[in-house]
């Protein structure tokens, strides 16, 4: 216990030195930038897939909207030709 309670009194000394507390707040300082780093990387990537899933989004609701509109013309036709036909059919 003697040996604990003298290890903690030495490393509250040792940080009290002009050197310890330039160490340690040199140390801070390179904490605080890479944590800043990190977050604006983190930010980065979360808008990269935002951008990327909004863009795959409109690229498929494009898509339906195409098919939706193709479906459309292809039944007009259809019963377009449908009436032709049964209007021909009444004149015969």
């Amino acid at each position: 216990m003697k040996k604990l309670v003298l290890l903690a009194g030495l490393a509250t000394l040792a940080a009290c030195s002009p050197k310890a507390q330039n160490e340690t707040a040199e140390a801070a300082n390179t904490m605080a930038a890479d944590t800043t780093a990190t977050m604006n990387e983190a930010a980065s990537d979360v808008s990269n897939a935002s951008d990327q899933a909004f863009g795959s989004a409109e690229a498929t609701m494009d898509n339906i909207g195409d098919k939706a509109s193709n479906a459309a013309d292809t039944a007009k036709d259809t019963v377009g030709q449908g009436l032709k036909d049964a209007g021909n059919d009444i004149e015969d």
